[in-house]
């Protein structure tokens, strides 16, 4: 195994921090390897804020649902999908961002986001660093746009804490193979497999709370998706789909 596959393959997300800042070559390379995803029809729809500032970390800690490790980390990212740079391509040709009310623009812009956190992630763990990635940013969405002054046509999509982690958590425990890998086409018949990953799953974190916690994989991923807001945990994404230019027009 190559030394990025064995990278890759070891990730773990971690929500203990030292204070100790990582280094501007780390954060610069970081930053690098982000930007350098691919990103649809090259137009790059992704910008990323380095959020350092003590204060500025606290109140984003709170937004995102007063986690702690945001306030550890010294270093919280915060990865948007961007159309801001879109719209200046628009007026710059002189010709209209019709397309920005597509759903597919939403679509384009996680997808995109999704690529250079990826690499982000590699990038950090390349370099012995923790991370770990905080969906929490979208709970509070219109607050995180102002406090970061985010133009029209630019979301959060996610955090990504980052420092030197501590108190190792161990990697988790994966579905089988079989249920991320599908040859040819998509195999439904996943239920005996996900039974059986049941089991393995509550002795994992049976064995990794010292038997503090036992619960099932499916009653943990069944009771977030219970109901059609996440149980209110996202209440305003519409709305701030709508206030940042997202019109998705196209939707039923």
């Amino acid at each position: 195994m190559n030394k990025v596959v064995q990278t890759l393959t070891n990730h773990r997300s971690f929500r203990e921090y030292s204070n100790e800042m990582i280094t501007e070559e780390e954060l610069s390379a970081i930053i690098t390897a982000a930007q350098s995803a691919p990103t649809w029809i090259h137009g790059q729809q992704v910008s990323v804020i380095v959020v350092t500032d003590i204060e500025r970390k606290n109140k984003l800690a709170e937004l995102c649902g007063n986690q702690d490790h945001i306030r550890q980390a010294p270093v919280f990212l915060i990865f948007c999908a961007d159309f801001h740079r879109a719209k200046i391509a628009s007026e710059l040709e002189g010709v209209s961002f019709e397309a920005i009310e597509d759903i597919d623009s939403v679509i384009v812009g996680a997808t995109d986001v999704g690529i250079a956190l990826g690499n982000a992630i590699a990038a950090a763990e390349s370099y012995h660093l923790g991370t770990v990635c905080i969906g929490g940013i979208r709970k509070n969405p219109l607050d995180v746009i102002e406090i970061l002054q985010l133009p029209k046509y630019v979301i959060p999509i996610s955090g990504l804490c980052i420092g030197y982690g501590q108190n190792d958590p161990g990697k988790n425990l994966r579905l089988p193979i079989e249920a991320f890998y599908h040859k040819e086409t998509y195999h439904t018949d996943q239920t005996a497999m996900v039974e059986q990953y049941n089991k393995n799953y509550e002795e994992f974190t049976k064995e990794r709370s010292n038997g503090q916690r036992q619960t099932s994989w499916t009653k943990r991923v069944a009771g977030f998706y219970q109901n059609h807001h996440y149980n209110g945990n996202f209440p305003n994404i519409a709305k701030m789909l709508n206030q940042q230019g997202f019109e998705c027009k196209d939707i039923k």
